[in-house]
């Protein structure tokens, strides 16, 4: 990369291995892997400076079906499978996952990774909230646990450019004008994301309603009072509405 930092003379991929490098523990890291292109970079990154590691990919149940695919061509990848599946634990949680209470990240993406140093591909560029984030951290859920975030000052050209001049194999979402690849129906993506992601997998959409429905009967047996009859008036309402239902004893608050 010619990227080069005026102090050192190196440039940011050289930066990023010696930074891998000088905080690895005795045990190695544990490395999350999602299979989008900041975690490819890590991967490769994690490969070249020659670091004691393991590859972790956590599997969440409403990933594109074509992440899935891509990620299974990396043999030491592992998948960690979660105990329950979405459309279980949206009836559990008794409400959607919303953009103020997102649960489901919470519970499939935060776990694994405990008394380890976790190496991840969070960028300041990726968003304002992220832009505070700091290279090296605690966990504020799991005090065992503290992340590197070797690559937090790369650009977005930062990324590719490296991706294309090392020739690294990704998703062929990202050749359909995908700019980010995450869950199938995440609130944070916003409505017309979502009705995009909908359009293009309608059995993900299915699957949600019929989530909803079990979640609206769960909210009426609990006493709960809903505004709801059925999963697709939740549906309908969710798509509109990113807001959060005030509960006492499910949501979990995170980032």
């Amino acid at each position: 990369m010619s990227n080069l930092d005026l102090f050192s003379g190196k440039d940011k991929a050289e930066i990023a291995i010696d930074r891998l490098q000088a905080f690895c523990p005795p045990e190695g890291y544990w490395v999350g892997f999602s299979g989008g292109k900041d975690s490819i970079v890590i991967y490769d990154l994690c490969k070249r400076s020659g670091v004691k590691c393991d590859f972790h990919y956590s599997l969440t149940t409403v990933d594109p079906p074509e992440i899935v695919k891509f990620i299974k061509t990396f043999s030491d990848v592992k998948i960690e499978r979660p105990e329950i599946t979405m459309w279980k634990l949206i009836p559990q949680k008794r409400m959607p996952p919303t953009r103020i209470v997102r649960y489901c990240c919470a519970y499939f993406k935060e776990r694994g990774g405990t008394d380890r140093i976790v190496v991840t591909g969070v960028r300041w560029a990726e968003s304002a909230r992220r832009s505070k984030r700091k290279m090296v951290e605690a966990c504020f859920t799991d005090s065992h646990k503290h992340y590197l975030h070797a690559i937090i000052d790369w650009s977005d050209e930062d990324v590719w450019e490296y991706i294309r001049t090392n020739k690294l194999k990704y998703c062929s979402l990202y050749d359909e004008g995908f700019k980010r690849i995450g869950c199938i129906g995440c609130p944070m993506a916003g409505k017309t994301k979502m009705e995009e992601e909908f359009a293009r997998w309608p059995t993900y959409k299915t699957a949600y309603i019929k989530a909803f429905d079990r979640c609206v009967k769960k909210r009426i047996t609990d006493g709960l009072k809903t505004e709801w009859s059925s999963g697709k008036q939740m549906f309908d309402w969710w798509m509109k509405n990113n807001t959060v239902i005030k509960e006492t004893d499910q949501t979990v608050m995170f980032e």
